[in-house]
């Protein structure tokens, strides 16, 4: 191609149907254009998401380069947006059943970590850009770039912003992750897909603590999807119980989507998931090392946070199965683990399983414990128990011996 002040627009619009008839050859499953304007009436949407305490702290704090492609490339003319469709069933799971509970990773963490093989589909994008236009600028993102990916693809016509807050395109559901390139090269915008939810609130109702708050808003703070992602204590008990069995994230809306029924895409084999590993055994993750971690579930999109997280989520699993068969091993992390918030988390589940094993371990951890945040997870499992009265728990714990019990 000539050079790009020499280019017609009938040139452009050209390569953009050889780009986009190209896609799947790529490895992209879906590719729209967008023009490269700043996203206004999303900053407004984003200054008020702020306001309302409803960010998960994950997001880049600028809300100015979240909406403006120009302070991520000063020439910015248009923005490639890419979806790659990931599966959405698991070919024989393994089951859960007493003395053999299982976890499990949303399907954002099933195969290869996503942001891996997002950056191989838009590397692939951008040499064949740079093949025809050498003197292209291009500038690449998945997820943890600046741009809302999610605007951009709805702007670019990948699909439209559900009430569950993904992006639902009309080939695949909202089974995508989602991708762009801000480039200088002045490829025409493609038409929005028009919002197809029409009165459906199915996600919204399904959501176990409400976090969906509106038609594309999220109050992160209560998604089970962030929760999962967090380190440290899980203070609120409702959340702790609606968590589940899940190790990281959360699928409800989507499962639920009409939209989504009897969508499953499988071609891409770096996505395809071992049931084994997105299904674990809960117990074997409890004695987990740094290392075994690493070699277990490194590959995956749900190692990003360590493995903190996702053996504190089972912990709390464990206690939300009431799986007798684990007190032995939640009792040793009550005694001996050197993380608060694991040792939190095994009191609260010893609560919820109850049983003399659980009710001696938990007098015997208050009477030798100092932390505060600690001290009151085991009065209220110890009052959840009938161990100890209201009267005790917020006031004098009787020499910290759970008022009349022994041990």
């Amino acid at each position: 191609m000539n050079s790009m002040l020499e280019t017609s627009e009938a040139a452009w619009l050209l390569l953009k149907e050889e780009l986009r008839a190209q896609a799947f050859s790529l490895g992209v499953d879906k590719l729209g254009f967008a023009s490269a304007e700043p996203f206004s009436q999303l900053k407004d949407v984003l200054v008020r998401h702020r306001q309302k305490g409803y960010e998960s702290g994950f997001e880049e704090p600028d809300l100015d380069k979240r909406t403006d492609p120009s302070l991520t490339l000063a020439t910015a003319r248009s923005i490639i947006s890419i979806a790659v469709a990931y599966p959405s069933k698991l070919k024989s799971p393994p089951r859960s059943e007493p003395g053999a509970y299982r976890g499990m990773l949303s399907r954002s963490a099933w195969g290869q970590d996503y942001h891996h093989v997002l950056r191989d589909r838009l590397k692939r994008v951008e040499d064949w850009l740079k093949t025809r236009v050498p003197e292209a600028l291009i500038v690449s993102m998945v997820d943890t770039g600046v741009l809302v990916d999610r605007a951009v693809a709805e702007r670019a016509g990948i699909g439209w912003v559900g009430r569950n807050c993904s992006v639902i395109t009309p080939e695949w559901g909202s089974w995508v992750y989602l991708g762009e390139l801000v480039t200088n090269i002045p490829f025409s915008p493609d038409t929005p897909v028009l919002d197809s939810c029409g009165d459906c609130t199915i996600c919204i109702d399904a959501c176990p603590t409400s976090a969906l708050v509106g038609h594309g808003q999220l109050n992160a703070q209560r998604c089970i999807s962030y929760v999962t992602q967090t380190k440290g204590m899980i203070e609120d008990d409702e959340l702790k119980r609606k968590i589940g069995n899940r190790l990281y994230g959360c699928d409800t809306c989507q499962i639920v989507c009409p939209k989504n029924k009897g969508i499953h895409a499988d071609h891409h084999p770096e996505l395809t998931p071992d049931p084994e590993l997105v299904k674990p055994l809960l117990r074997p993750l409890l004695q987990m090392t740094n290392r075994e971690f690493k070699e277990r579930f490194g590959s995956s999109a749900a190692a990003w946070r360590g493995k903190k997280p996702i053996q504190r989520n089972a912990v709390l699993a464990l206690g939300n199965f009431r799986d007798v068969d684990s007190v032995p091993d939640l009792v040793r992390l009550l005694k001996t683990d050197e993380r608060p918030e694991i040792r939190g988390s095994a009191a609260w589940s010893l609560g919820q399983i109850g049983g003399d094993a659980a009710k001696g371990a938990l007098r015997e951890a208050l009477r030798r414990e100092t932390d505060e945040a600690l001290r009151r997870e085991l009065k209220k499992a110890l009052v959840r128990l009938g161990e100890m009265d209201e009267a005790d728990k917020d006031g004098n714990d009787r020499g910290n011996t759970g008022g009349h019990h022994s041990v």
